[in-house]
């Protein structure tokens, strides 16, 4: 019978190109559920097999766990206390083995054991396969549309099968069976039982691949694509760079009369490209992101990391494309909240800032007009500014001498002083689980302890509208802190919490 074992392994591992240890697992597994079926508990059980002899010797096994342990199965656990009793140095995660009979290998449901065999060994294939094709560094696949599942397909390359789920199809791209398909590999799920690796055609390393393919100079280092953004089958935008003067980035990537582009563009189902001159200036690059449309001016708001971009009125329509698309990824491209504005709209919202800025000077600094204007006109815009920027760049105000900038920063700083005071003071009785909630500022937080919800459960308790009409912020913003307050209701512990108030 021992020989017989080997002989079954040896064929089993030539057969299916798999290792020899493989084959003995799976045996193993098999003999151990056979012999399971012996007993009628839900014991366990581990059969050796001698990988030299074919040999084979079967053990009951317990786990020595802790005394609260859910779930307890008497079959299978002990505790401690037991585990001494027949094995005094026995340790918590022990398991402990005794031998019982084999059961005899001619004896063993043939078909349990041919389904863990040929289980465990296509396993084994599955992950050998992957294993190969992720040794190879590949980032795109190849291959065929072997079959539709739910308006998903399943390429096939080589021995290897992947998914390619339906949304990330490129829209109106109708595959078929047989077609020869190409994209990028999004993920791979190893505990999947179908396909383990997950596809996309429309995400945006997708289109930077392809032009790693048709553009020689990317995979040489010579040039690199920094970002890219995508409407998929419709446009397409990428930022590209190079630190070699003697070539033109833009140049290179349209190639000879446009080849190289065309042939992403033909991939990519007509998917029009603009290739975009990124810079380390953000500004620069949203520049040349907003092209066709010419740049009047641009406003950074670095804490905000927000632009506001100035075109005139026969250039707001290119700059914003049909349906917001050129705007939209141009800020995809460039990772700015990009405002588009004519210069009328650029020139009142300016007015209306320094109006909002020189009340606020007028009234916490007890200042006329026009020392506010020239506060203005200098560049500051925040009480923090006056109060802590460094002196010397004050002193250079032509209009302030030595007394009236110090007399500005007391004053600036006596401000901030009260607002902080009256700030702590409108928060108190706040609860601090209020305050960390994320999305939560003193600010917003103070506005919702003068309505009297100083609690998360208060929050918790409101409604969108409740909490927009208290407070003033937009309901996207009201609905998320909302959700964010009731988060704890959903975890264990706030299960038990509300357990215990019950």
């Amino acid at each position: 019978m021992s020989r017989e074992i080997l002989l079954l392994v040896d064929a089993l591992a030539r057969e299916k190109n798999v290792n020899r240890d493989v084959v003995f697992g799976a045996l193993e597994l098999a003999l151990a559920s056979a012999t399971k079926k012996r007993f009628t508990e839900d014991v366990d059980v581990r059969v050796e097999i001698d990988k030299g002899t074919g040999d084979y010797k079967a053990f009951r096994r317990w786990h020595v766990v802790p005394d609260d342990t859910p779930e307890w199965n008497t079959a299978q656990m002990l505790s401690l206390e037991e585990a001494h009793d027949r094995k005094p140095d026995a340790k918590m995660d022990d398991y402990l083995e005794e031998p019982i009979e084999n059961v005899p290998f001619g004896r063993i449901g043939a078909q349990t054991a041919k389904q863990v065999i040929l289980q465990r060994i296509r396993d084994a294939e599955r992950e050998q396969i992957l294993n190969d094709f992720l040794s190879r560094g590949d980032e795109l696949v190849t291959g065929s549309v072997k079959r539709m599942e739910r308006g998903s397909a399943i390429v096939e390359s080589g021995r290897l099968e992947a998914l390619l789920p339906r949304e990330q199809m490129i829209p109106k791209e109708n595959l078929r069976v047989g077609d020869r398909v190409r994209a990028w590999v999004m993920k791979i799920d190893r505990g999947a039982r179908g396909p383990q690796l997950v596809l996309s055609r429309t995400a945006p390393q997708f289109i930077m691949k392809l032009f790693e393919l048709e553009v020689p100079e990317i995979e040489e280092g010579l040039l690199e694509i920094k970002s890219a953004a995508r409407d998929p089958g419709v446009r397409a935008k990428i930022g590209v760079h190079t630190n070699d003067r003697r070539i033109d980035p833009i140049g290179t990537c349209v190639g000879m009369r446009g080849s190289r582009v065309q042939a992403v563009t033909q991939e990519l189902a007509g998917e029009r490209v603009d290739i975009v001159l990124w810079s380390a200036d953000p500004a620069q690059f949203v520049i040349g992101a907003l092209a066709p449309a010419e740049v009047s001016s641009i406003l950074v708001d670095e804490e905000k990391h927000a632009m506001d971009v100035v075109v005139d009125e026969e250039n707001l329509a290119i700059a914003i494309g049909r349906s917001g698309q050129n705007v939209r990824l141009a800020s995809e491209l460039t990772g700015w909240t990009i405002n588009l504005m004519t210069e009328e709209e650029s020139n009142k919202k300016q007015q209306e800032e320094s109006t909002r800025v020189r009340e606020l000077f007028m009234q916490k600094l007890d200042v006329d007009e026009e020392v506010a204007n020239i506060l203005i006109q200098e560049g500051f815009a925040t009480l923090e500014e006056i109060a802590y920027v460094p002196i010397n760049e004050m002193m250079e105000i032509e209009a302030f001498d030595e007394n009236t900038v110090n007399e500005l920063r007391s004053r600036a700083r006596n401000a901030l002083l009260v607002q902080a005071i009256a700030s702590e003071e409108s928060l108190e009785g706040v609860e601090q689980s209020l305050l960390q909630l994320e999305g939560m500022d003193t600010q917003l937080a103070a506005k919702l302890a003068a309505g009297g919800v100083k609690s998360r459960d208060d929050l918790a308790d409101l409604a969108v509208d409740e909490l927009s009409e208290l407070t003033g912020v937009e309901d996207e913003r009201a609905r998320n802190l909302i959700m964010a307050a009731r988060a704890h209701w959903f975890s264990e512990d706030g299960k038990a919490e509300v357990k215990e108030a019950q």
